[in-house]
């Protein structure tokens, strides 16, 4: 089976541990967008293991991991990557790990153009600066680098002083800034070029061969719905589609040839960065929530923005992506509070919304409108079925599922890789 995950929220939804767990059944593991600015956390053993651009699914023996062309990668930091996970025992190597020609390489240049705006901006994006947006821009004006050039040192070299002889000049006339050494980062990104040769692949042919081997095939999304290009509270989102529909186009695989889609979200809402986010919760409920979540990033270990469910976004995001079932993740955070608040409705400007506003001002008016229902005590340990949930933790599912009118499949209990109750 050919299954696609995607987070539901604003990200952070625990997507790496779903992906962790349904990879047991997995052949392939592939990530098909985003850089490094997005984080999978999955805890085994007692030891947490953080990934930024190599899928989780690298913790399961047998398993063939995959980065696809949607992905852009900076060099340095998947290498560093592969080097950690050496030293913790975990295999990586050309034999589990295979990176698609096509993807495209977060240059230097990059990094520091996505400061430089970041630092000019009036309203603020919340980008981590790491290069993410600018490469994607390269990518889409066709003058990026791509795995497939930086292996190749004649093409990486015509194809790099290209980009200086445009960029020099945007730095040090606009930004006022020093510009790159072609020598440098030639002599530099040779060195990485040489390291993951031996990782690049046709990824299109591996995975196509694949699915008529009839192997099971596992897309891993990064960020969420709401942080998606197109369909999120634009401009305050990521540089790519995060909704399953792109899982095809970022790996170059056939869409009807997709399965199932599982959405991952969390029993609260959370959000990294600036934007807008109707249900955030300003005062000591948002702080509780994060406390007792451990709601960092995994990535920039920025505190996150936190509130209560979100009901009416999260039915939207279902629709965006297609949904088949859902995941439920962190519900022991709301373990021992008595009241729960959850968001059914949007007022907007006095009314009650049918449609979801088009630009971020008119996000920033929506009024969440909250019921409020019952908490349920502190879970027992190792349950291992939905039955021995309290029963105002199953009903709190079955009100999602109702909302929804979808089925929630998996509902993750703890932080362990083992605390999964398959509904």
């Amino acid at each position: 089976m050919n299954i696609v995950v995607v987070g539901l929220q604003w990200g952070d939804e625990g997507k790496g541990k779903i992906i962790d767990y349904l990879s047991k059944d997995a052949d392939y593991i592939v990530r098909f967008q985003g850089g490094n600015n997005a984080g999978h956390t999955v805890e085994v053993n007692g030891k947490k293991f953080i990934f930024h651009l190599i899928p989780s699914g690298i913790l399961r023996e047998g398993k063939i991991c995959v980065i696809g062309n949607g992905v852009v990668i900076d060099p340095q930091v998947l290498i560093r990557e592969i080097s950690s996970l050496h030293k913790e025992k975990v295999k990586v190597s050309p034999e589990n790990l295979k990176i698609s020609l096509l993807s495209h390489i977060i240059m230097p240049y990059h990094k520091d153009l996505d400061a430089l705006r970041e630092k000019r901006r009036l309203n603020k994006i919340g980008t981590t600066r790491r290069g993410i947006g600018p490469c994607y821009v390269d990518k889409f004006s066709r003058c990026g680098i791509r795995l497939a050039d930086l292996v190749n040192p004649k093409l990486f070299k015509e194809k790099l002083k290209d980009n200086l002889r445009e960029k020099n000049p945007l730095f040090r006339r606009v930004f006022k800034a020093k510009g790159f050494s072609f020598k440098r980062i030639y002599e530099q990104y040779l060195k990485f070029g040489k390291i993951l040769a031996p990782y690049a692949e046709d990824v299109v042919e591996l995975l196509n061969f694949a699915r008529i081997k009839k192997k099971s095939i596992l897309f891993e999304g990064a960020q969420g719905a709401f942080l998606d290009v197109d369909f999120g509270t634009y401009p305050f989102v990521t540089s790519s589609n995060t909704i399953a529909s792109f899982s095809g186009v970022g790996a170059g695989f056939p869409l009807l040839k997709i399965d199932k889609v599982i959405g991952v979200a969390k029993a609260y809402t959370t959000r990294v960065g600036e934007g807008p986010f109707p249900v955030e919760e300003k005062g000591r409920g948002g702080f509780s929530l994060r406390e007792r979540g451990g709601e960092f990033g995994a990535t920039t270990g920025r505190p996150r923005r936190c509130g209560w469910l979100d009901l009416v976004s999260l039915k939207r995001a279902a629709q965006l992506n297609g949904v088949d079932s859902l995941a439920i993740t962190k519900i022991d955070v709301l373990s021992s509070l008595k009241k729960i608040k959850v968001c059914f409705k949007y007022k907007y400007k006095g009314k009650s919304l049918t449609n979801f506003p088009a630009t971020s001002q008119g996000w920033e008016k929506i009024k969440p409108v909250y019921r409020e229902v019952k908490g349920w005590p502190s879970l027992k340990p190792n349950i291992g079925s939905f039955k021995e949930l309290p029963s105002e933790a199953r009903d709190y599912i079955k009100m999602i599922e109702d909302y929804l009118g979808k089925k929630v499949e998996y509902i993750s209990v703890g932080s362990v890789r083992e605390a999964i109750i398959k509904k």
